[in-house]
């Protein structure tokens, strides 16, 4: 089916939220976390992308947060386009979701690894079982802090939901974390190990952060992870 443009807007230098909707006639029932996949032709080939969903089930209509990958093949075809435009997509799929809304949770994002937890965390958070939640987002500068209103404002109406951003580049003027979101860890954790942790970024962030919680005995199940690369 056809995904077509209705408009977008600048998160960052290179990020952008997308927001398209397809035919009337498919109400897209999804999971937040879930993703679509988008097809074209470009440079004479077939190419399939990935995209996790940022948005909630809302009819015909889903959103993504995505960057511009300077020596990438879709991400500049996505970025060019223009309100009215349309592209090729599947129904969504992914098994990256919620698995126990009444357990204890920590989300771990890095970049647009933020995308799947933009829905996933409201929706955490709306269940009448839900317990604590952390997120912990790392990004290099402080205007990289995608959806950071939203965030807060979900923190500030939830006392069970804390928002941990931390910054790799900090200005001067930050008075948050600084560092790579493996320097939090623990502290996220407490003395904690029965909670669920929910991982989406790059490989070497996910691969590193599993590492650690195997190491402190977590188990298979209780670490939901999706790479970003």
């Amino acid at each position: 089916m056809k995904a077509t443009l209705l408009e977008t807007r600048e998160l960052a230098p290179e990020v952008r939220h997308f927001l398209f909707e397809v035919p009337e006639a498919h109400q897209l029932n999804f999971k937040a976390g879930q993703f679509v996949s988008f097809n074209a032709v470009l440079g004479g080939k077939k190419i399939t992308r990935p995209y996790s969903l940022a948005s909630l089930p809302s009819g015909n209509r889903f959103e993504l947060c995505l960057n511009r990958v300077q020596e990438g093949i879709f991400s500049p075809y996505l970025f060019d386009m223009k309100p009215g435009d349309s592209v090729e997509t599947t129904a969504p799929l992914g098994f990256f979701v919620i698995r126990n809304p009444a357990k204890d949770g920590l989300f771990i994002a890095t970049g647009t690894g933020i995308a799947p937890f933009r829905p996933m965390v409201p929706e955490y958070l709306q269940n009448p079982e839900a317990k604590n939640l952390t997120l912990l987002f790392g990004v290099r500068f402080e205007n990289s802090i995608y959806y950071r209103d939203e965030f807060e404002a979900l923190a500030r109406q939830h006392p069970n939901f804390r928002f941990w951003p931390t910054l790799t580049r900090p200005e001067t003027t930050w008075q948050g974390r600084t560092g790579h979101v493996q320097t939090h860890l623990m502290e996220a954790l407490s003395d904690r190990r029965d909670l669920d942790v929910h991982i989406c970024g790059m490989k070497a962030m996910v691969d590193d952060v599993r590492g650690v919680l195997k190491e402190l005995g977590f188990d298979r199940k209780q670490i939901i992870f999706e790479k970003y690369d």
